[in-house]
Protein backbone atom coordinates (compact mmCIF):
# COMPACT_ATOMS: atom_id res chain seq x y z
CA UNK A 1 0.00 0.00 0.00
CA UNK A 2 1.51 3.15 -0.93
CA UNK A 3 1.36 6.34 1.51
CA UNK A 4 -1.47 8.40 0.61
CA UNK A 5 -0.34 11.70 -1.11
CA UNK A 6 -2.83 13.94 1.70
CA UNK A 7 -1.17 16.17 3.40
CA UNK A 8 -0.94 13.58 6.79
CA UNK A 9 1.61 14.58 8.96
CA UNK A 10 4.35 12.62 10.09
CA UNK A 11 5.40 11.99 13.26
CA UNK A 12 9.53 11.81 14.83
CA UNK A 13 11.30 11.87 17.37
CA UNK A 14 12.41 15.56 18.02
CA UNK A 15 13.32 18.36 18.28
CA UNK A 16 14.48 19.20 14.89
CA UNK A 17 17.71 18.20 13.19
CA UNK A 18 17.69 14.43 14.67
CA UNK A 19 18.48 11.67 12.43
CA UNK A 20 15.08 11.02 12.62
CA UNK A 21 13.57 13.72 10.97
CA UNK A 22 16.30 13.38 8.23
CA UNK A 23 14.92 9.76 7.57
CA UNK A 24 11.76 11.34 7.45
CA UNK A 25 12.27 13.48 5.08
CA UNK A 26 14.47 11.43 2.77
CA UNK A 27 11.99 8.17 3.34
CA UNK A 28 9.70 6.50 0.27
CA UNK A 29 11.85 8.11 -2.84
CA UNK A 30 8.68 7.37 -5.22
CA UNK A 31 6.75 9.50 -2.60
CA UNK A 32 7.61 13.11 -3.28
CA UNK A 33 5.50 14.31 -1.15
CA UNK A 34 7.05 13.19 1.87
CA UNK A 35 10.00 15.22 1.02
CA UNK A 36 8.94 18.45 1.56
CA UNK A 37 7.62 19.39 5.19
CA UNK A 38 5.13 21.98 3.79
CA UNK A 39 2.79 18.79 1.71
CA UNK A 40 3.25 16.77 4.38
CA UNK A 41 4.40 18.43 7.49
CA UNK A 42 6.71 16.99 10.44
CA UNK A 43 5.82 16.89 13.77
CA UNK A 44 8.38 16.18 17.00
CA UNK A 45 7.62 14.29 19.82
CA UNK A 46 9.39 13.94 22.68
CA UNK A 47 10.20 10.16 22.93
CA UNK A 48 10.06 6.99 20.61
CA UNK A 49 6.94 5.59 22.31
CA UNK A 50 5.17 9.06 21.84
CA UNK A 51 5.51 8.91 18.35
CA UNK A 52 4.25 5.29 17.40
CA UNK A 53 1.16 5.72 20.48
CA UNK A 54 0.36 8.99 18.36
CA UNK A 55 -0.29 6.87 15.62
CA UNK A 56 -1.46 4.06 17.39
CA UNK A 57 -4.19 6.38 19.44
CA UNK A 58 -5.09 8.17 15.72
CA UNK A 59 -3.36 11.51 16.25
CA UNK A 60 -1.22 11.39 13.68
CA UNK A 61 -1.01 8.97 10.37
CA UNK A 62 2.60 8.22 10.02
CA UNK A 63 5.66 8.00 12.27
CA UNK A 64 8.97 7.67 11.50
CA UNK A 65 11.42 5.21 14.19
CA UNK A 66 14.54 4.32 14.04
CA UNK A 67 14.55 0.59 14.93
CA UNK A 68 18.71 -0.83 14.47
CA UNK A 69 21.69 0.44 14.25
CA UNK A 70 24.48 -1.44 12.48
CA UNK A 71 27.27 -0.93 15.50
CA UNK A 72 24.80 -0.78 18.94
CA UNK A 73 22.35 -2.95 17.28
CA UNK A 74 18.47 -2.89 18.28
CA UNK A 75 16.53 0.29 19.46
CA UNK A 76 14.89 -1.26 22.48
CA UNK A 77 12.35 1.26 23.14
CA UNK A 78 10.96 0.92 19.25
CA UNK A 79 10.71 -2.80 19.56
CA UNK A 80 8.89 -2.82 23.09
CA UNK A 81 6.28 -0.36 21.69
CA UNK A 82 5.51 -2.02 18.66
CA UNK A 83 4.82 -5.48 20.71
CA UNK A 84 3.08 -3.21 23.41
CA UNK A 85 0.93 -1.28 20.99
CA UNK A 86 -1.94 -2.47 18.78
CA UNK A 87 -2.97 -1.82 15.14
CA UNK A 88 0.83 -0.56 14.00
CA UNK A 89 1.84 -1.71 10.89
CA UNK A 90 5.23 -1.70 8.83
CA UNK A 91 4.98 0.10 5.35
CA UNK A 92 8.28 0.99 4.84
CA UNK A 93 12.17 0.82 6.03
CA UNK A 94 15.21 3.22 5.21
CA UNK A 95 18.64 2.59 5.76
CA UNK A 96 20.57 5.90 6.66
CA UNK A 97 24.03 6.26 6.47
CA UNK A 98 25.44 8.24 10.28
CA UNK A 99 27.88 10.96 10.35
CA UNK A 100 28.19 12.18 13.76
CA UNK A 101 29.75 15.98 14.10
CA UNK A 102 31.05 17.57 17.54
CA UNK A 103 29.22 20.76 18.25
CA UNK A 104 29.06 23.40 20.40
CA UNK A 105 30.58 27.28 20.99
CA UNK A 106 34.14 25.59 22.76
CA UNK A 107 37.62 27.09 21.64
CA UNK A 108 39.49 24.09 22.12
CA UNK A 109 38.53 20.97 22.96
CA UNK A 110 40.43 20.81 25.97
CA UNK A 111 37.91 23.46 27.34
CA UNK A 112 35.08 20.61 26.73
CA UNK A 113 34.01 19.60 30.63
CA UNK A 114 30.53 18.07 29.50
CA UNK A 115 29.16 15.69 25.88
CA UNK A 116 25.51 15.55 25.53
CA UNK A 117 23.63 13.21 23.43
CA UNK A 118 21.30 10.51 22.44
CA UNK A 119 23.08 7.00 24.12
CA UNK A 120 23.15 4.98 20.88
CA UNK A 121 25.41 8.20 19.49
CA UNK A 122 27.46 8.87 22.67
CA UNK A 123 28.02 4.26 22.24
CA UNK A 124 28.99 4.83 18.66
CA UNK A 125 31.51 7.53 19.18
CA UNK A 126 33.36 5.91 22.54
CA UNK A 127 36.57 5.38 21.40
CA UNK A 128 36.69 8.52 19.59
CA UNK A 129 35.83 10.12 22.78
CA UNK A 130 37.93 8.64 25.17
CA UNK A 131 40.74 9.17 23.01
CA UNK A 132 39.84 12.98 22.56
CA UNK A 133 37.65 14.28 25.49
CA UNK A 134 38.93 11.97 28.28
CA UNK A 135 38.31 14.63 30.71
CA UNK A 136 34.23 15.17 29.92
CA UNK A 137 31.45 13.59 31.37
CA UNK A 138 28.99 11.86 29.18
CA UNK A 139 25.84 12.62 29.34
CA UNK A 140 22.67 10.70 27.93
CA UNK A 141 19.86 12.78 26.57
CA UNK A 142 16.64 11.56 24.46
CA UNK A 143 17.67 12.87 21.57
CA UNK A 144 20.83 13.81 19.92
CA UNK A 145 19.41 17.14 19.60
CA UNK A 146 17.58 17.99 22.58
CA UNK A 147 20.44 19.89 24.55
CA UNK A 148 21.53 21.71 21.73
CA UNK A 149 20.28 25.14 22.67
CA UNK A 150 22.47 24.94 25.64
CA UNK A 151 25.63 24.49 24.39
CA UNK A 152 24.56 28.22 22.63
CA UNK A 153 25.52 30.16 25.57
CA UNK A 154 27.74 26.87 27.58
CA UNK A 155 31.28 26.76 26.11
CA UNK A 156 32.06 23.98 28.10
CA UNK A 157 29.49 22.05 27.15
CA UNK A 158 29.54 20.07 23.78
CA UNK A 159 26.82 17.86 21.72
CA UNK A 160 26.87 15.18 19.51
CA UNK A 161 24.33 14.82 16.92
CA UNK A 162 24.41 15.12 12.46
CA UNK A 163 26.20 17.75 10.38
CA UNK A 164 22.56 19.30 9.46
CA UNK A 165 21.88 19.62 12.83
CA UNK A 166 24.87 22.16 13.46
CA UNK A 167 23.68 24.36 10.20
CA UNK A 168 20.00 23.98 11.28
CA UNK A 169 21.29 25.54 15.15
CA UNK A 170 24.42 27.51 13.57
CA UNK A 171 26.27 25.81 15.72
CA UNK A 172 29.70 25.53 15.00
CA UNK A 173 31.39 21.47 14.24
CA UNK A 174 34.62 20.93 16.15
CA UNK A 175 34.99 17.67 14.61
CA UNK A 176 33.58 15.70 12.18
CA UNK A 177 33.11 12.77 11.76
CA UNK A 178 33.57 10.97 15.21
CA UNK A 179 31.74 7.72 14.39
CA UNK A 180 33.93 4.91 15.39
CA UNK A 181 33.34 3.12 12.45
CA UNK A 182 32.96 4.84 9.39
CA UNK A 183 30.11 2.51 7.74
CA UNK A 184 27.92 3.24 10.69
CA UNK A 185 24.17 2.98 9.85
CA UNK A 186 20.41 3.17 11.57
CA UNK A 187 17.54 1.53 9.84
CA UNK A 188 14.19 3.43 10.30
CA UNK A 189 10.58 2.34 9.98
CA UNK A 190 7.67 4.25 8.18
CA UNK A 191 4.87 3.20 10.53
CA UNK A 192 1.31 3.89 9.94
CA UNK A 193 -1.58 2.23 11.29
CA UNK A 194 -2.66 -1.16 10.25
CA UNK A 195 -5.84 -1.51 7.53
CA UNK A 196 -8.51 -3.14 7.96
CA UNK A 197 -8.87 -5.56 5.06
CA UNK A 198 -6.29 -8.60 4.67
CA UNK A 199 -5.30 -7.14 1.40
CA UNK A 200 -4.64 -3.66 2.36
CA UNK A 201 -2.86 -4.27 5.56
CA UNK A 202 0.83 -4.62 4.42
CA UNK A 203 2.53 -2.85 1.12
CA UNK A 204 4.81 -5.78 0.44
CA UNK A 205 7.97 -5.96 -0.65
CA UNK A 206 11.64 -7.56 -0.03
CA UNK A 207 11.04 -8.43 3.82
CA UNK A 208 8.52 -9.09 6.02
CA UNK A 209 8.70 -8.66 9.82
CA UNK A 210 7.12 -10.75 12.84
CA UNK A 211 7.50 -10.72 16.29
CA UNK A 212 6.23 -13.89 18.65
CA UNK A 213 6.15 -15.08 22.25
CA UNK A 214 6.14 -19.09 22.80
CA UNK A 215 4.04 -20.47 25.57
CA UNK A 216 6.88 -22.38 27.35
CA UNK A 217 10.71 -21.99 28.09
CA UNK A 218 11.66 -25.70 27.40
CA UNK A 219 14.23 -27.22 25.36
CA UNK A 220 13.53 -26.79 21.73
CA UNK A 221 10.98 -24.05 21.80
CA UNK A 222 12.98 -21.41 19.82
CA UNK A 223 13.90 -24.16 17.18
CA UNK A 224 10.41 -25.14 16.30
CA UNK A 225 9.48 -21.53 14.63
CA UNK A 226 12.99 -21.41 13.08
CA UNK A 227 12.39 -24.84 11.56
CA UNK A 228 9.11 -23.30 9.73
CA UNK A 229 11.26 -20.44 8.16
CA UNK A 230 14.33 -22.97 7.23
CA UNK A 231 11.50 -25.07 5.53
CA UNK A 232 10.11 -22.86 3.89
CA UNK A 233 13.38 -21.28 2.16
CA UNK A 234 13.09 -18.18 4.23
CA UNK A 235 16.09 -16.18 5.14
CA UNK A 236 16.05 -14.33 8.28
CA UNK A 237 18.10 -10.98 8.06
CA UNK A 238 17.62 -10.41 11.67
CA UNK A 239 16.55 -11.88 15.23
CA UNK A 240 16.60 -10.17 18.28
CA UNK A 241 14.99 -10.89 21.74
CA UNK A 242 12.89 -8.65 24.13
CA UNK A 243 11.73 -9.19 27.79
CA UNK A 244 8.01 -9.75 27.88
CA UNK A 245 7.86 -7.71 31.25
CA UNK A 246 5.94 -10.51 32.53
CA UNK A 247 8.69 -12.43 34.49
CA UNK A 248 11.90 -13.29 34.48
CA UNK A 249 13.51 -15.65 31.68
CA UNK A 250 10.65 -14.92 29.61
CA UNK A 251 11.19 -13.80 25.99
CA UNK A 252 9.45 -12.03 22.86
CA UNK A 253 11.15 -12.55 19.58
CA UNK A 254 11.47 -10.16 16.62
CA UNK A 255 12.61 -11.55 13.08
CA UNK A 256 13.19 -10.01 9.77
CA UNK A 257 12.81 -12.37 7.07
CA UNK A 258 13.84 -11.96 3.59
CA UNK A 259 10.55 -12.73 0.79
CA UNK A 260 11.18 -14.90 -2.10
CA UNK A 261 11.53 -12.75 -4.89
CA UNK A 262 8.16 -13.59 -6.53
CA UNK A 263 6.67 -13.70 -3.19
CA UNK A 264 5.83 -9.90 -1.59
CA UNK A 265 3.81 -11.16 1.55
CA UNK A 266 4.69 -14.24 3.86
CA UNK A 267 3.02 -17.15 2.48
CA UNK A 268 -0.73 -18.32 4.63
CA UNK A 269 0.97 -21.84 5.28
CA UNK A 270 4.06 -19.76 7.36
CA UNK A 271 1.49 -17.70 9.14
CA UNK A 272 -0.78 -20.93 9.80
CA UNK A 273 2.57 -23.09 11.36
CA UNK A 274 3.56 -20.04 13.01
CA UNK A 275 0.39 -19.58 14.64
CA UNK A 276 0.18 -23.45 15.40
CA UNK A 277 3.48 -22.75 17.69
CA UNK A 278 3.10 -19.20 19.10
CA UNK A 279 1.93 -18.62 22.18
CA UNK A 280 1.27 -14.78 20.43
CA UNK A 281 2.33 -13.97 16.78
CA UNK A 282 2.17 -10.47 15.53
CA UNK A 283 2.65 -9.82 11.97
CA UNK A 284 4.74 -6.27 11.59
CA UNK A 285 4.19 -6.00 8.24
CA UNK A 286 5.78 -7.00 4.42
CA UNK A 287 7.47 -4.11 3.42
CA UNK A 288 9.97 -2.36 0.88
CA UNK A 289 13.44 -1.70 1.91
CA UNK A 290 15.58 1.88 0.47
CA UNK A 291 18.93 1.73 1.31
CA UNK A 292 20.48 4.50 0.82
CA UNK A 293 23.87 3.73 2.52
CA UNK A 294 24.86 2.09 -0.71
CA UNK A 295 24.23 4.99 -2.82
CA UNK A 296 26.83 7.71 -3.62
CA UNK A 297 25.61 10.26 -1.56
CA UNK A 298 22.42 11.72 0.01
CA UNK A 299 20.81 14.83 0.13
CA UNK A 300 20.43 16.64 2.72
CA UNK A 301 16.59 18.69 2.89
CA UNK A 302 16.58 22.09 4.14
Amino acid sequence: MALTSSPAPVAFLGPAGTYTELAALLACPEQPHLHSQGSHPLVPYPTIIACLEAVATGQQEWAVVPVENSVEGGVSMTLDALWQLEGLQIYQALILPIRHALMGRAKALEQIEQVYSHPQALAQCQVWLGSHLPQATLIPTRSTTEELDRVQTQPMAAVIASERAAALYKLPILACPINDHPDNCTRFWVIGRSQPKADLASPGGSHTSLAFSLPENVPGALLKPLQVFAEQGLNMSRIESRPTKKSAGTYVFFVDLENAPDQPYLSPKVIAALEQIAETLKLLGSYPVHDLSKQGGIAFPN
